[in-house]
């Protein structure tokens, strides 16, 4: 039975039968449209826009009250644990007693406590050891770390705008890949690549509006895609998304027209290792914040924790792909044989 909006009319059922489907090989190609030197430009559109030394380390969800959570960025080991009022605290991951790994420490009472010796850290400075800036933003924690940034600093991360967390479902996936984060940036400001890499889920996808040679605004630096996720056979969803690079290390998709309107997927890429490393690795930390105003998605709400495993395995499945596409361009680069 359909539902209805605001005004009383019914609202359309989002599922749709393709009905002129096409073999994937009969498809469009699309390597005309996805031109090099345009991907080049709002790849260093994107670069250019800061971070504020920000870096996602993961999910919210995996850091609770009782353990710490060891991560390292460009090289830098971090332990990042919760005060008693739930607030995050991070910094260094050596003990400054005789060094002994944070991240294997306990939490009581919201001290940092260390297993070698009994060394205690309430989040404030002790002895040499000089905390980070950290922030939960309800989905996604940070590290501010000013020396790897290099940039000034700002008071927090610019999260992007979601669906209100009362109303919404969201998700986070992890990948580690042997690349750089401007390879996967670079990834997603390639959407053309869509319907051909990963036909299992995007299929009839037709890039609208490109800003070609635009100024790196904010509100006009966006990708437009129309396409269509795939279901079961022919059954699919189509949407209308906007690609948006809103700092160096971060594209965010956003469906503007269709089901699930303001819905998000943010992809987040940070350096594991040092620049300059000769084997550089990235994380992906990928945040699915999905919202609808249909009364059905009240029930996946409160499925949420079965809906998320399956959700992380769906972003899983296209990461496995898109982290291939991402170190062999870097693998290109190196040998300075890419393209373009």
């Amino acid at each position: 039975m359909s539902e209805r909006d605001g005004t009383g009319r019914r609202k359309a059922i989002p599922l749709r039968l393709r009905r002129n489907a096409v073999a994937w090989e009969r498809q469009r190609p699309t390597w005309r449209d996805a031109r090099p030197a345009l991907i080049a430009e709002a790849l260093e559109r994107a670069r250019a826009r800061p971070t504020g030394n920000w870096f996602v380390v993961g999910a919210a969800r995996d850091l609770t009250a009782r353990r710490p959570l060891g991560r390292t960025v460009a090289g830098t080991e971090i332990v990042l644990w919760r005060g008693e009022d739930g607030t995050p605290h991070a910094g260094p991951g050596a003990c400054p007693h005789l060094g002994a790994p944070l991240k294997d420490a306990v939490v009581r009472c919201g001290r940092l406590i260390c297993h070698w010796h009994g060394l205690g850290l309430d989040g404030g400075p002790f002895a040499g050891w000089t905390p980070w800036p950290a922030h939960d933003d309800g989905v996604l924690l940070w590290v501010r770390l000013d020396s790897v940034g290099g940039e000034p600093p700002t008071e927090g991360p610019a999260v992007p705008a979601r669906p209100a967390r009362s109303a919404s479902l969201a998700a986070v996936y992890t990948g580690t890949g042997s690349c750089e984060p401007e390879d996967v940036v670079a990834n997603r400001l390639d959407p053309w690549h869509g319907a051909w890499l990963h036909p299992y889920s995007f299929v009839d996808l037709v890039v609208r509006d490109v800003p070609d040679g635009a100024p790196p605004d904010d509100e006009k630096d966006v990708l437009l895609v129309d396409v269509s996720f795939k279901v079961a056979g022919r059954i699919v969803v189509p949407v209308r998304a906007a690609f948006h690079a809103p700092d160096a290390r971060t594209v965010v998709m956003r469906i503007v027209e269709g089901e699930g309107a303001g819905s998000v997927v943010e992809t987040h890429a940070t350096p594991l290792t040092p620049a300059g490393a000769g084997q550089p690795r990235t994380a992906v930390v990928e945040a699915v914040v999905a919202g609808s105003d249909r009364r059905g998605f009240a029930v996946a709400r409160a499925l949420a924790p079965l809906l998320r495993p399956a959700v992380r395995a769906t972003s899983g499945r296209l990461w496995r792909d898109d982290l291939a596409y991402a170190e062999r361009r870097h693998r290109l680069r190196a040998e300075g044989r890419f393209p373009g």
